[in-house]
């Protein structure tokens, strides 16, 4: 049928309002699983500095004679560690016509960038604390850095051809690794950290990878006909789970978008920590014209309380 003529038709009118959501969708990843699941600590000075400490190592020889005098064993010093704080930073700046005009999806156009510029922080902080960075003390003119997990991790680890471990200077992380060359992933490597580490003392409880390594860790021989009791009393298939059961502990095997890609941190939670100088601030800068100004920043640094307990499976690529 035709339409009749003068009928009023939507094609042609410009009074109809746009038809925009309330709802802005953003799914940008903020799961931060490698900070989130360390402990927190406080930091006084730019140098945050903690100390770490060994045992003899065990002397089945260790016999005397009754009667026999006493002399004093050698006493070992501790060792002090050092990691410089960085300052993360976000800043916005938002005109008092974008503040005053209707929005779609928020009220406030400066605490919308606010929200978003708080998130970002928290991502780059993963990036950073479970990364292979060295530590610099900054000066003037150039900005401090802490040193990230995977540049801590010198005495159990699995390298590449190539690789090597990172060094350290008078307790401080003063080079990264060296990569070496990119192999597949296999559960031989994860075997050979995670003894390493129970030889030294520790007992690593989670292994932090990118989603990719995940997938091949998720395929190691034989872990799908593992079963391992949960205190609910429910059945955890371990090959389809986050839970890989070894011989010197269970591991939860933890995907995280935020790490280096080649490396597999093999972690103790409880030896880590991130060590705050500044919180979360929010700061409102001086108005120098038609707008709001707005600084969020922290200050903080990464602690690696003993690095013998930890480890690490480098250079290393999905299957």
């Amino acid at each position: 049928m035709a339409v009749p003529g003068n009928t009023v038709q939507t094609f042609s009118r410009n009074s109809i309002r746009e038809d925009l959501a309330d709802i802005i969708s953003n799914i940008a990843p903020t799961d931060t699983p490698f900070i989130s699941n360390i402990g927190t600590a406080t930091a006084t000075q730019r140098a945050h500095q903690w100390q770490t400490d060994d045992l003899a190592t065990p002397d089945g020889d260790n016999k005397h004679v009754e009667g026999d005098d006493t002399a004093a064993d050698a006493a070992s010093p501790t060792v002090r560690l050092t990691n410089y704080t960085q300052i993360f930073k976000k800043s916005v700046i938002v005109s008092g016509t974008a503040r005053a005009v209707d929005n779609a999806g928020y009220a406030d156009e400066l605490a919308y960038q606010v929200s978003k510029r708080a998130k970002e922080i928290k991502r780059d902080e993963e990036v950073r604390m479970c990364g292979d960075y060295a530590a610099a003390l900054g000066n003037s003119t150039t900005a401090s850095e802490t040193a990230g997990a995977v540049a801590f991790l010198a005495t159990n680890s699995n390298r590449g051809a190539g690789g090597a471990n990172p060094t350290t200077s008078n307790g401080v992380v003063d080079a990264a690794s060296t990569q070496g060359t990119l192999r597949t992933f296999t559960e031989a490597q994860l075997k050979d950290v995670m003894q390493k580490a129970w030889t030294e003392g520790g007992q690593p409880r989670m292994v932090i990878m990118s989603g990719a390594l995940k997938q091949t860790a998720s395929t190691f021989e034989g872990i799908a006909d593992l079963r391992k009791d949960v205190p609910n009393g429910a059945a955890t298939i371990i090959g389809a789970a986050d839970v890989y059961v070894s011989d010197f502990g269970d591991l939860a095997f933890v995907p995280s978008r935020f790490t280096t890609g080649r490396d597999a941190l093999v972690v103790d939670p409880d030896l880590w920590a991130v060590a705050q100088l500044r919180p979360y601030e929010l700061d409102e800068l001086a108005k120098t014209g038609d707008s709001e100004k707005r600084q969020m920043l922290c200050e903080k640094t990464l602690e690696c309380l003993n690095e013998k307990g930890n480890g690490v499976v480098a250079d290393i690529q999905a299957a």
